[in-house]
């Protein structure tokens, strides 16, 4: 597990190495997830769960206010614990969420519930940074650091790709430094990891509670669409 961050080590970035933190952090479905049918009613590509939780306490909000896609009363709900830093993470959200998006959030099947995970600096401060968005942008701005991924996590510092990207959302040179040194901001979003962690065993991202079943590992369209559809 990542050490606790604080706001000096956000706002160190230059001297941050994240790549191999994140892709040590992060889960592959295909090594994570067994194709598998469920008694459920799920069909044979639905992979196995790995588990379950009290959906009760899943649903509950932590420190932050749940960022959410998708209509309440839907009769699936996913929970989604990621890392900004972590490839998997952003290969789900460039791959599969849009046609997931299109097929059940959009016609109200499916409330998506997108949850924090950092295991690195400079995912803590890319999350802060769409946190200090306003809210209706929230999913936009992260939507946009999943894409320029390789851009700012891998790079040598990452302070000027983040802020070029801060600044097209809007971000001055002023609002950047104040949201990266919100020691608030920063306690609630490292507060978001460790109750996936201790609470719901989530140890890689992406990790996907739906209904309440357990999935690590990036989800391709086809077996998150077998999980939903024996949902439904």
């Amino acid at each position: 597990m990542a050490a606790m961050l604080s706001r000096r080590n956000v706002l160190s970035l230059a001297a941050i190495s994240a790549v191999g933190v994140a892709l040590a952090a992060c889960s592959d479905s295909s090594d994570q997830v067994v194709a598998a049918a469920e008694t459920t009613g799920a069909t044979s590509d639905a992979p196995a769960p790995e588990g379950t939780v009290d959906v009760t306490k899943l649903y509950e909000p932590g420190k932050l206010k749940d960022m959410v896609m998708g209509n309440a009363d839907a009769p699936v709900t996913i929970v989604e614990y990621a890392s900004m830093t972590c490839p998997h993470c952003a290969h789900f959200a460039e791959t599969t969420l849009p046609a997931i998006k299109q097929k059940y959030i959009d016609t109200g099947k499916v409330r998506l519930i997108f949850r924090e995970f950092p295991f690195d600096p400079r995912a803590a401060a890319a999350f802060m940074l769409a946190r200090c968005s306003p809210e209706d942008r929230y999913f936009p701005m992260v939507d946009v650091l999943f894409k320029q991924q390789q851009q700012w996590a891998a790079a040598a510092d990452a302070e000027a790709p983040l802020m070029q990207i801060a600044k097209l959302a809007g971000f001055t040179q002023e609002s950047f430094k104040a949201c990266l040194t919100n020691q608030q901001l920063l306690d609630d979003v490292n507060a978001s990891r460790e109750r996936g962690e201790k609470e719901f065993g989530v140890t890689s991202t992406p990790t996907f509670f739906i209904n309440g079943k357990k999935y690590a590992g990036a989800l391709s369209v086809d077996q998150m669409s077998a999980i939903i559809d024996g949902l439904l």
